[in-house]
Formats: structure tokens, sequence, C-alpha cells
């Protein structure tokens, strides 16, 4: 069965590690003939939540920026990938600003299957760990959806420094088998 696979990448360095494995994971499912997109967070224009709770109230948020149409595209896909390098031990600013603004249709997002990309200058397994635990507080709020992988990429720190390695492979194999 084809799938529609959203990745969203938390890092704001282009070409960097995260990127290089999302990409991989981008052409293991597209060789599968599976319909993907990846959204670079930090193109985007995304205001922090203030807690103000009008989505909630209203379902339509105070913020007029480039939620709207992200929300709209993880409503219209299977297959959820997030990525992030571990910025002292937990994803970026980035990543945490976009799951937060997700929050007056995290219930609407059910069913899904995820996936999980962390990359880490420390080679040590503790800050990518710590940085699962807070990605899973939010994938674990869908109802529904299941975790179905993890490709950690850790001791990298220069960009480009995951060229070569297995994890690239690793990546491209699971992108194939979603």
């Amino acid at each position: 069965m084809k799938k529609k696979i959203l990745i969203i990448s938390g890092s704001p360095r282009k070409a960097g590690n995260t990127d290089l494995i999302c990409d991989r994971f981008m052409d293991g499912a597209a060789s599968s003939g599976h319909q993907v997109e990846k959204i670079i967070i930090s193109d985007k224009k995304i205001e922090y939540c203030i807690g103000c709770c009008e989505c909630f109230e209203s379902r339509a948020c105070p913020h007029d920026d480039d939620m709207k149409t992200l929300i709209e595209k993880l409503k219209l896909n299977d297959v959820y990938v997030f990525a992030t390098p571990v910025y002292f031990n937990d994803m970026t600013a980035q990543l945490k600003t976009f799951i937060d603004r997700c929050a007056p249709i995290y219930q609407k997002l059910a069913s899904k299957e995820i996936y999980f990309i962390v990359t880490a200058a420390d080679e040590g397994t503790y800050g990518l760990e710590r940085t699962l635990t807070g990605l899973r507080g939010f994938t674990l709020s869908l109802p529904g959806s299941q975790e179905k992988g993890i490709i950690y990429g850790g001791g990298v720190w220069d960009a480009g420094a995951i060229k070569g390695s297995v994890v690239l492979q690793e990546a491209f194999e699971i992108g194939c088998l979603c």
C-alpha cells in the first residue's frame, strides 16, 4: 500500500547530518513508491504558542503564520518522521515550537506511523534517548499511533560528518520498508 509520508525536520542547518539522513530516508521511501515530502521547520514562520487557548475555544489560532498550512499537511499524511539534532539533551527549539502549535489538532492526528531521526555530536546515547523521551511525549498523545523505527546518528558534529556512515544506508532501508 502506497503511503503519504511527511518528514518534519527540526534542524536549522541545511545539508547537515540530520538533513542528510532525512534525504536518504526520503530516497528509500520514494523508491518504494510512497509519496514523500520534507518540511524544514526553520524555513517556516512559526510563532510560539502563547497559551491563550483560543484554538480550543474557537479552533482558530490568533497567529497568522505557516502553521495553518502545516496543520493541513499533517492531516493528510499516514506517516510522520520527526527529525532533530540534539541540543543540550533535547530536540531543537524549532521542532518544539512546531509541536506546541499542534495542540488544537493533536487528537485528530490519529493512527499514524511514527519514525524518529535523532543526531548528536556526542557518541553516547544519553542525549539521544533524552531527546526521544521529549518526542514521544508528543507522539504518545496521537491516538492509535505507532512508533515504527528510530535512526540514531551519534558522534557527528560537523555538517556532513555522517557521509560514509552506515546510518545513511540504514535510513534508506527503513524508508523502503515504510
